[in-house]
């Protein structure tokens, strides 16, 4: 094949694939969006997805997973794209160079499987919150204290040697395929698993503040993703995440003071305090 026409196949295989991406995040955010409106027009959160009154089944656990798993490809789908065309391009070029051709697809699914991996320790953190009465309906969390301590954690971590580690693979898609690259469909799968680690260990953290904001609180959903993407494809991206890390960890230090000082204050009971103007019996008579 010509260089004209193998530049003209890479062109067409970049499209196609992108327009595959934008299709999945597309939808995975119209659902994530339905749920969120659903939850929002109703007075009591329906029982298929999240009773708050009773006892979680083996249904709503299975549809929590569910509502995460999208939630992570709708978040983290966008920030993969560069490796997932970058993947591709190479892919077609080894090609044209008569190796063995793998689809894109098996990648992207080793990437998501670790992140469907993510979604059900997720959705056993919110079982577990649930049980405890530390959600509300919209899976905010009702405890000042877990939410300050939820923000200083992901604030830290920000600052820490594995973040930065993790960071870097994904800040660099040319790396991580030139050095990280296996042959055939079963070692497609294996780098999009091993880059879906990278992302993970990078992002969890971040992740778990969905607890803070409301995990079905689009606007906060959308901050965060946008926030991910900026961290990995900025040219200052890494500056960025350390200081909004430090920016988080201020925010949980004054949250939790807020709650300290609101917990301190003695409360003052209906009749405790005479009202102006009003004497006690027996006053008269003195």
């Amino acid at each position: 094949m010509s260089s004209g026409g193998a530049e003209l196949v890479l062109r067409r295989d970049r499209i196609i694939v992108l327009f595959g991406l934008v299709l999945i995040t597309a939808l995975s955010w119209a659902y994530v969006s339905s749920l969120a409106s659903d939850m929002h027009n109703m007075d009591l959160v329906t029982e298929m997805v999240m009773p708050q009154t009773q006892a979680w089944s083996v249904t709503d656990l299975a549809l929590t997973f569910v509502m995460w798993a999208v939630m992570m490809v709708a978040m983290m789908t966008p920030s993969a794209a560069p490796m997932i065309l970058m993947f591709a391009g190479i892919n077609r070029r080894r090609q044209n160079q008569q190796a063995p051709y793998v689809p894109t697809s098996v990648f992207l699914l080793g990437y998501l499987v670790v992140w469907a991996a993510f979604s059900v320790l997720a959705a056993a953190a919110q079982w577990g919150l649930h049980a405890l009465s530390l959600l509300s309906p919209m899976m905010v969390s009702t405890s000042p204290v877990l939410g300050s301590m939820l923000l200083v954690v992901a604030g830290i971590y920000q600052w820490t040697p594995l973040k930065h580690a993790c960071l870097s693979k994904c800040r660099s898609p040319l790396g991580f395929v030139l050095n990280e690259w296996r042959e055939g469909p079963w070692g497609a799968f294996l780098m999009g698993l091993k880059h879906g680690s990278y992302c993970t260990g990078c992002c969890w953290a971040v992740m778990a503040l969905l607890f803070v904001g409301g995990v079905m609180n689009l606007l906060w959903v959308a901050a965060i993703a946008g926030f991910i993407l900026l961290e990995k494809v900025a040219p200052a991206g890494q500056r960025m995440g350390q200081a909004g890390g430090a920016l988080l960890v201020a925010g949980g230090v004054v949250l939790l003071g807020l709650a300290l000082w609101g917990g301190m204050q003695p409360e003052i009971h209906p009749g405790t305090e005479s009202e102006p103007g009003m004497e006690e019996p027996g006053m008269d008579s003195m």
